[in-house]
This record gives C-alpha cells, sequence and structure tokens, in this order.
C-alpha cells in the first residue's frame, strides 16, 4: 500500500516492562520497514511526551506490548484516513465498544492509537494540558462524541477524571484536536478487545491483563481472582495472532530466556522505587484533597 507520508518520518512505540512480550508483539510488525522503539521504565503519561519530543517521527503508532496486529493493511489504511481527515488521534475508548473497563469513553486506552504529532505539537505544550479544565468543557465534548460509539444498554461514566495518569492529555488532545474512536468487539475469550479501522477492517488484538503473564496462576488469584489462568490466555492470542498473519511465531534460545529474566529483575528494581514515589500523590488523589 502506498503511503501519503514518508515512510521514514512514521515509527512504532511501544510501552514495555516484560521483554518476552515486547518480542513477541514486535515480531509482528518489525519486519515492516519501520523504525520501533522500546520505551522502558516511563510513566503511564510521559511516554507520550517522548513521541511528541520525537521531531524525526510524525505519525507514531503506538503499540502495547500485549497487542498483536494481525492486519497491517488495515493499520496503513487508517494512517492514511488520520492524515486525510486532518485527525491526531484514532484509538479505542476507554469506555465502550469492547474495552473490559469503566473509563471515561472520551478518553482513548493507549494499548493501540494512531497519533499524528505533526498535528499534535502544533498546539501541544506539558502547561497546556496540565491547565486544561475538563469539566469545564465537559458539555460541549459529550455533546461532540460520536453517538454511533455508545452502545444501548452501557453506562458510560463521563464523569470520570483520574481513572489514569494520561487522562489529562487525552482530555486536552480531545477538545483541542480531533479524535477518531475505533470500533472493537470481545474475542471469544471473554477479555481479549479486537479493533478494528474506520472501514471495519481487524487491525489488532488487545489482550489485557499482561501484568499477570508473568505471574504463577496460584497468585493471581490472591492478587485479583476474577483474572483466572492469564499466561495461557495470552500465549493463544499470540499464536492466533501470528497464525492469521502466516508467520512463524518466534522460538527463544537459552541466552534470550536470560535476558529476559535480567531485563525482568532490572525492570522491577526501577519499578518499585518509582511506585513509591507516587503513592503520596495517588493517596492525596484517592482522598480528593
Amino acid at each position: 500500500m502506498k503511503m501519503k507520508v514518508d515512510k521514514s518520518r512514521i515509527k512504532f512505540f511501544c510501552r514495555s516492562f516484560d521483554l518476552r512480550l515486547y518480542r513477541y508483539s514486535k515480531g509482528l510488525y518489525e519486519s515492516l520497514g519501520y523504525e520501533c522503539v522500546r520505551l522502558t521504565d516511563q510513566s503511564a503519561d510521559g511516554y507520550f511526551y517522548t513521541m511528541l519530543a520525537d521531531e524525526d517521527c510524525d505519525i507514531a503508532i503506538n503499540v502495547d506490548e500485549d497487542c498483536f496486529i494481525t492486519n497491517p493493511d488495515a493499520v496503513f489504511s487508517l494512517i492514511d484516513y488520520v492524515l486525510e481527515q486532518e485527525i491526531a488521534n484514532a484509538g479505542c475508548p476507554d469506555g465502550g465498544g469492547w474495552c473490559p473497563r469503566g473509563g471515561n469513553p472520551i478518553v482513548t486506552n493507549p494499548f493501540f492509537n494512531v497519533f499524528n504529532l505533526k498535528l499534535l505539537r502544533e498546539q501541544f505544550s506539558k502547561s497546556a494540558v496540565k491547565s486544561f479544565d475538563y469539566l469545564a468543557h465537559k458539555g460541549n465534548m459529550i455533546a461532540a462524541y460520536p453517538a454511533h460509539m455508545l452502545y444501548e444498554g452501557r453506562k458510560y461514566d463521563f464523569d470520570r477524571t483520574d481513572y489514569e495518569p494520561y487522562y489529562p492529555f487525552f482530555f486536552w488532545q480531545a477538545f483541542h484536536t480531533k479524535t477518531h474512536y475505533l470500533n472493537s468487539v470481545r474475542h471469544s475469550d471473554g477479555w481479549t478487545t479486537i479493533l478494528y479501522n474506520q472501514d471495519g477492517e481487524e487491525m489488532c488484538r488487545h489482550t489485557w491483563l499482561a501484568r499477570f503473564y508473568s505471574v504463577p496462576s496460584f497468585l493471581v488469584k490472591y492478587w485479583q481472582p476474577d483474572a483466572g489462568i492469564q499466561k495461557e490466555r495470552i500465549d493463544a492470542i499470540i499464536d492466533e495472532s501470528y497464525g492469521i498473519r502466516g508467520l512463524r511465531k518466534p522460538v527463544f534460545t537459552f541466552n534470550d530466556h536470560v535476558a529476559f529474566y535480567v531485563n525482568k529483575v532490572v525492570r522491577w528494581m526501577i519499578k518499585v522505587p518509582q511506585r513509591i514515589v507516587g503513592w503520596p500523590r495517588k493517596i492525596k488523589r484517592r482522598l480528593k484533597l
């Protein structure tokens, strides 16, 4: 497919914790000829700012490490659509479609996005994001929200403002630039989201619950009782995705497994202090102080 943007100005970005999952996800797009950037140890909102700061990139394809691309042509078609319609962000509503979360639908969950960084940079600043008052504009933003994305019989929480650290960024983005909300359906496994492009073509499958991928099942039931056995389910989606693409799933060597273990240790050594530092802010937010 001929792209309407210089290929060298497109990059894949992935905020990643688990190197094994990243390798599986990356294996479905690394051969497409685009630069792939793994972002580690970055906050849930900070990695958007890293993408925006990359002046060598105009189109960012943001893919979670537990999101598996099943149809690259559908992704490229979406990129063309984003450019033609001057859209700044195309993604899945955080509450709506088949997103197993009760978030605010105005926000797109960043398991998959096509970001038009060139458009976003025209208005973006961290101070603008911080000062934007979503509640002051909520009525107009709800009125402008596409009605076809609000499914009958489902509840939508447009009042939710603090579900994730990245909410302020997406509130600012949705008000100042154009968002295209993508449809999705639930996979037969009961968790996975199958995401479609603007023409209803499947693009990718997002498994959710990647945090449990390397956690023994007997521990998961104490951590989140309704989560069940996750590694087997996620591995099944990985197998399906590679099968759909007609690609051979990576076979990892002993050295790979050593690298996965070392990466996990390093990531946890960095993540735990980051979490501790963030506790006061989370407690303050929960108590609405």
